[in-house]
């Protein structure tokens, strides 16, 4: 007997083997029930889903000569087993691929007037019926509208938009949904059951996620691992297969982003060199990785249906990142892996977003950056008003004296709010006290009388023009104006810039 591939084997032959479509279904057999059916129907939808599986289950209702009580054909009938076999001359299968000009379709026209043989109705299924020519639609456009009397036109289609409208809107039009990961995976555990093979959980997880809502890419790559080994089907077959690194080699990722090792970027990449694995498709799973784990963070692990042991490592891995993190993660990957495609060094390019990642473990968030600025801001008009605590920056292990208070080398001048109308801030200036040292050698007699040093005063609200502005020497003037508002506004905004400047150092240190 010759071998048949699983996609065609198991193609489902009545209305209730369809998985994934229960809403399409039920429309065409009512259809079928109350005896209103169309003359021209487009089916739309991804690969895999469906479409022209449905258009011939529907087609073989239609011509079947026992139809069941629930309006299923019976697969025993003469018409029935001439589509079985793609013999019958009723149904007709046309690529629109292969057979999208103009002449191809007046043929099609010069037949359709021809009683059908058997059946009662001829009907023309066009697969990719987006590839014909505009020619070849508008030749269609005649038939569509005033078709014979027992012809019916079925049409699918990947890409709807392109089809032309008025074709479109001569159609009954379903849009196919992608089949969902868990009806996938019982379709493979009764292929495998049927077929008396064995396949862990992990290993069925790993196909329905590689098939993205695809039943027939799910047996297609189902039958090439069945192949791939004759023993149970485990997921270290299906990463063989597929190309996939280990999810070993992501959690350990995960474990030196807690630790703060860049050094692992490097490491990391030499190894995915020496397994000679394609950088692309890791980044592809690297992304979907930190998308489980987002996921697995805001959503729970509930929905992501994992199996184990995989559901106790997601679980470990969510715990060692905040939400914040994981969102930064997912962008620099997305960014990354655009220029990764068009990169003439990716092994670089992959380090770099390998180190991006590692390093986002002390990155402060913005909305606590623009929180704490915004807290400075009021404890400038209010110093009563209270501040969150600051960034703690350790200080080094060992110094050569013990300071009791940090000296300075210049005149500290404090902020103060004024009382009077316009609340202006006055400036006053304070003696910044003498630093205390134990223990420390007693002061050498100088060789030389120390020259004279003019102390400048030191005000952090200025800016360096206006600091050079303050400190040169000016002729005597008449008379002193009055600070405007506009600058003591511009006092405030510097304020803020130095703030803001001392906390991307502390982000970066």
């Amino acid at each position: 007997m010759k071998y048949l591939v699983l996609a065609r084997r198991y193609r489902p032959q009545t209305f209730s083997d369809v998985i994934g479509q229960e809403a399409i279904i039920t429309t065409l057999k009512n259809a079928l029930r109350f005896e209103r059916v169309a003359h021209a129907y487009l089916f739309c939808g991804s690969r895999g889903i469906g479409k022209t599986t449905v258009a011939r289950l529907f087609a073989k209702a239609l011509n079947c000569q026992a139809l069941s009580t629930d309006h299923e054909p019976c697969n025993q009938c003469p018409s029935c087993l001439e589509i079985l076999s793609g013999q019958s001359l009723d149904v007709i299968e046309i690529d629109g691929a292969s057979n999208r000009g103009i002449d191809d379709i007046r043929q099609l026209n010069e037949t359709i007037g021809y009683a059908p043989s058997h059946g009662k109705y001829k009907i023309y299924i066009i697969d990719e019926v987006h590839m014909l020519t505009k020619e070849a639609f508008n030749a269609l456009l005649k038939t569509l509208e005033e078709p014979p009397e027992r012809a019916k036109f079925f049409f699918a289609t990947t890409e709807p938009h392109k089809v032309l409208p008025t074709i479109v809107s001569r159609c009954q039009r379903f849009d196919l949904q992608r089949i969902a990961q868990a009806e996938i995976a019982r379709k493979l555990t009764a292929i495998a059951a049927d077929l008396k093979r064995e396949a862990t959980a992990e290993a069925i997880h790993l196909i329905t996620t590689f098939a993205e809502g695809s039943l027939r890419d799910a047996e297609s790559l189902f039958d090439q691992i069945l192949c791939f080994t004759d023993e149970q089907v485990r997921a270290e077959h299906v990463r063989n297969v597929l190309g996939l690194v280990p999810d070993e080699l992501l959690f350990e990722l995960d474990t030196a982003f807690s630790e703060g090792r860049a050094a692992f970027a490097f490491e990391m990449v030499d190894r995915l060199f020496q397994m000679g694995k394609d950088l692309g498709h890791f980044t592809e799973q690297l992304i979907g990785h930190y998308r489980r784990l987002t996921v697995a963070k805001t959503m729970g692990t509930a929905s992501l249906h994992l199996p184990e042991p995989l559901l106790s490592h997601v679980i470990a891995s969510t715990k060692l990142y905040t939400p914040s993190q994981l969102f930064h993660i997912l962008e620099t990957l997305l960014t990354g892996f655009a220029q990764l495609q068009r990169s003439s060094m990716q092994r670089v390019s992959l380090e770099s977003i390998l180190l991006q990642i590692l390093r986002s473990k002390n990155r402060i968030p913005v909305e606590v950056l623009v929180r704490r600025l915004s807290e400075l801001e009021q404890k400038l008009l209010d110093p009563a008003a209270p501040v969150s605590q600051p960034i703690h920056i350790p200080a080094p292990s060992s110094l050569p004296l013990e300071i009791k208070s940090a000296p300075t080398c210049h005149e500290e001048k404090i902020p103060q709010i004024s009382p009077d109308k316009d609340a202006r801030p006055q400036i006053l200036a304070t003696k910044a006290p003498e630093p205390i040292i134990e223990n420390a050698l007693p002061a050498a007699p100088p060789l030389e009388p120390p020259l004279e040093m003019k102390s400048v005063p030191f005000n952090p609200l200025l800016t360096r023009v206006e600091e050079k502005t303050a400190n040169a020497p000016q002729i005597k003037p008449e008379r002193a104006a009055a600070p405007s508002p506009a600058h003591e506004a511009g006092r405030y905004e510097t304020l803020l810039r130095f703030a803001a400047v001392e906390l991307e150092g502390t982000i970066k240190n």
